[in-house]
């Protein structure tokens, strides 16, 4: 599978530099940084929540999980994690693998929440929105595609 659709066009509606990298099939953000060689601090991951307001995104480093209390309180409502089933009927009209949801949910509709560790990093790697691609730009461009996005630190290493 290639880089869906959506995902193509919108980083091209922005004017966003960035380059498609393949890697060996794998299903988690922190074992394509593995495999990739890519450090867990470069690598987005997007973690789908959901709360009486609807669904969002946090994107966070692969290597840590969100703190779903501290979220709560950055959104002044109780969150939790997406259930699988959840996740596929919001993007059951969208052209990505499924657990392969991609960072960039403002493609999608989906507000999105950025963690500050990821901000400011030289590059910054994710998901294309199936198993097998990474989408590769530099922390420029990451920081100027989510310029409209809240940010604050929201991240644990596990």
């Amino acid at each position: 599978m290639t880089m869906p659709m959506t995902l193509k066009e919108y980083l091209e509606a922005c004017d966003i530099d960035y380059e498609e990298l393949p890697h060996p099939r794998e299903i988690t953000a922190s074992r394509i940084a593995e495999t990739s060689k890519i450090a867990g601090d470069r690598m987005a991951k997007a973690v789908m929540l959901h709360s009486d307001s609807g669904y969002r995104l946090a994107v966070i480093p692969s290597s840590c999980d969100a703190d779903l209390d501290q979220l709560s309180r950055m959104l002044h409502e109780k969150v939790s994690l997406a259930s699988e089933q959840q996740i596929m009927e919001h993007f059951r009209d969208c052209d990505c693998d499924p657990g392969a949801t991609s960072p960039v949910g403002q493609a999608w509709g989906l507000q999105v929440y950025v963690d500050d560790m990821l901000r400011h990093q030289p590059d910054v790697y994710f998901d294309a929105g199936d198993h097998e691609t990474l989408v590769h730009m530099s922390g420029r461009e990451f920081d100027r595609l989510m310029h409209d996005s809240p940010h604050g630190r929201f991240s644990r290493h596990y």
